[in-house]
């Protein structure tokens, strides 16, 4: 039986990066009308920062600044379901693409900068999430985009907050999504999108990854036999939450990947969870396609509180 979860808000533009902000709202990006958008508790909105193109993934960096990875934006197509439903899909890469990048996004919203739009003369293709550790410095995934019947080959990145530093970690990828650390941040999660696959890396030391392994695979869909992932976010006994694609929901693995467990969501597009409120024992959910923010209260596990989140959790 699926646990019971409230709607927060509706009739966002395919929502994603969720994160709590310091006075307790969640800021979402939406990611097809290219802005931040601020949700207080009583589902009311608020549009915190315009970014163009594609806002992904966010984070809140040591500086109180939102870091978010701009995808460079994709078409779209909408249509309307029989039960009056409005279904919003993300396609081939925007015809005014340029190229990805990471973009910094002011405590106030008032300013947006690009710190990196290439690693080393490579430019970055379809930045999707990030997550900072405790040195102040954050991993973050490239999608890349596909077009047609081709697809850009990707990588995982290790990047600092001023700019100065970016560097290319593991290569090649096929379509990496999510990404994470464990409570100890000794270890790397990061979700692979068309393979369904949660794969695992020891940190050696920030920013170095060795042993990468398959931990856990989405549950696919009966008759069809495939699921993807799409963004996670972790709890404090280190299992791992991922948003689930095709088979929509959220999918928990636990950290020796032995234990799967699977809920179901009325979204086949469901794109990121993440943790907030008090004691961190709400997971917020970001389904896509049907443009809500939903929110499990009083989950079974307590969340792992990030590097530089505040707000009531403190």
């Amino acid at each position: 039986m699926t646990p019971e979860y409230r709607v927060v808000a509706e009739g966002l533009r395919f929502p994603e990066g969720p994160l709590e902000l310091p006075n307790g709202d969640i800021l979402i990006t939406e990611i097809e009308a290219g802005r931040l958008t601020k949700i207080r508790q009583d589902g009311s909105k608020e549009i915190f920062a315009v970014t163009g193109g594609g806002p992904n993934g966010a984070a809140i960096g040591p500086d109180e600044a939102i870091y978010v990875t701009q995808n460079g934006g994709f078409e779209w197509s909408e249509s309307l379901q029989t039960d009056g439903t409005n279904i919003l899909r993300p396609g081939d890469r925007a015809n005014d693409y340029t190229n990805g990048s990471i973009q910094r996004v002011s405590a106030n919203g008032n300013s947006v900068e690009t710190l990196y739009d290439n690693c080393n003369g490579e430019p970055l293709k379809g930045p999707n999430d990030l997550v900072f550790d405790h040195e102040g410095n954050f991993y973050f995934t490239d999608l890349g985009k596909r077009y047609g019947r081709q697809r850009d080959i990707t990588g995982l990145y290790y990047a600092s907050p001023d700019g100065k530093f970016i560097k290319e970690i593991v290569f090649p990828f096929e379509s990496p999504n999510g990404i994470g650390l464990s409570p100890d941040e000794k270890t790397l999660y990061v979700a692979e999108t068309p393979s369904g696959r949660l794969w695992a890396f020891d940190i050696v030391s920030p920013g170095e990854v060795k042993n990468r392994r398959v931990l856990g695979h989405a549950p696919p869909v009966e008759g069809i036999n495939q699921a993807m992932f799409d963004s996670l976010c972790v709890d404090s006994e280190g299992n791992i939450i991922i948003a689930t694609i095709l088979n929509g929901g959220i999918t928990s693995i636990s950290p020796d990947g032995k234990h799967t467990t699977h809920i179901s969501l009325p979204d086949g597009i469901t794109t990121n969870p993440c943790f907030a409120g008090p004691e961190l024992r709400t997971l917020y959910v970001t389904l896509g396609s049907t443009g809500r923010l939903i929110a499990f209260d009083n989950w079974p596990t307590q969340g792992l509180k990030l590097a530089f989140q505040k707000g009531v959790t403190t």
